[in-house]
């Protein structure tokens, strides 16, 4: 089915060339559009419009004009009136009537290209399905793509998939689709040469920077939009159409793990997780088992003042130097270093020893994680 809002401008086009008045009516005899407010929208008209819907005639000449039926596909789907008279008319209403065929055909295709992605990043296809339904709908098997998912903060307004058609619009290949209420997708087509595409593909890195230019891109163009509370995640290039739906996934979980982990970020990128990915995917069991070999009986949570827990991210953002983060911190060296022995009490690490140093750093970040997937119900 044509959006009203292209019908509209379609059916005044088409007037305006015609110079006659133009209407869309569905079988059942209800206006859709018209080129004109004063358009015959009586009983009798509608009358005519069900009697021509069910007669097998194509065309029909009436009183007050032509009667074309137009079909998509073998369902009728319009009945397209043209008023007056005159020997062009015929000719103007088998175009009129054409130039609707031509556009329920491209929504049908763009329809089934959009629900054959949504499908494929769902893995309701089958292996045999997608190279087929792929090669059907002319779409590329082995270009080089990647998954976005674009989380708004609340609420999703309608109107901001139109905002993401927009600003792919006129890069080739990408599509902007729906799986949830919440979500939006959009398949990032990567361009390159076609030697270059092997090389590209095993390049994570490549990748990374190739999807986050593009989410800058898209956030720029939905801030401008008035939606400026908005997070994008990126999923790893697939090199292949059915590897696509491993992509989302990834996206999926990307923005999962910055909710724990990188809460500030606005773009997150699945090549860029690092040991919070890992962390993510530990069995809950086994993550209470390291804290207890950890930290024996002490709770960080209760037992580390939330002074020397600041004081520890600043000593590993500023590379474990001592002197650097008294001075980023603004207090004495030896402040600093009370702070730190005080650490080494409490839990038996001390943090200047790098190995004791990752050890609290994991730790700190399994405890985070376990307190989210408690809060969510684990």
């Amino acid at each position: 089915m044509i959006s009203k809002l292209v019908l509209q401008s379609t059916v005044e086009g088409i007037a305006s060339i015609a110079q006659r008045e133009v209407c869309v009516f569905d079988p059942d005899g209800r206006l859709l559009v018209s080129s004109s407010d004063e358009s015959l929208s009586s009983e009798v008209k509608a009358q005519f419009v069900r009697e021509f819907a069910d007669s097998p005639a194509q065309m029909q000449e009436l009183a007050d004009g032509l009667y074309y039926k137009v079909f998509d596909e073998d369902r009728l789907e319009y009945v397209l009136t043209l008023s007056g008279g005159g020997e062009n008319l015929h000719a103007l209403g088998k175009m009129a009537a054409f130039q609707l065929s031509g556009l329920l055909v491209a929504y049908r295709e763009r329809f089934d290209r959009d629900n054959f992605f949504k499908n494929l990043l769902l893995d309701n296809l089958l292996l045999v399905d997608i190279y087929s339904r792929a090669r059907t709908l002319r779409i590329d098997e082995t270009t080089l793509r990647m998954c976005l998912v674009v989380r708004p903060s609340g609420e999703r307004r309608a109107d901001m998939i139109k905002t993401l058609r927009r600003a792919v619009d006129g890069k080739a290949g990408c599509v902007v689709t729906e799986v949830s209420e919440q979500d939006l997708i959009v398949i990032l087509d990567l361009e390159g040469k076609p030697e270059e595409t092997e090389e590209r593909a095993e390049d994570a890195r490549w990748g990374t920077e190739q999807g986050r230019a593009f989410a800058e891109q898209l956030l720029a163009a939905l801030e401008q939009d008035g939606y400026p509370d908005v997070r994008i995640s990126c999923g790893a290039v697939s090199r292949d159409l059915r590897d696509l739906s491993r992509s989302y996934k990834e996206a999926e979980m990307a923005l999962d793990v910055s909710r724990i982990f990188y809460e500030n970020d606005r773009v997150i990128c699945y090549g860029e997780l690092g040991i919070g990915r890992l962390i993510y995917q530990l069995p809950l069991p086994l993550c209470r088992m390291f804290l207890s070999e950890t930290f024996g009986e002490v709770d960080p949570d209760r037992e580390i003042e939330e002074e020397i827990a600041q004081t520890v991210e600043v000593f590993f953002a500023n590379s474990l130097n001592v002197s650097e983060t008294a001075r980023k911190l603004f207090v004495h060296r030896n402040t600093l270093v009370y702070r730190l022995d005080k650490l080494q009490k409490i839990t038996g690490l001390d943090v200047r020893v790098f190995e004791d140093a990752i050890t609290y750093r994991i730790a700190t970040m399994v405890i985070r994680y376990m307190k989210y997937m408690e809060k969510n119900e684990y």
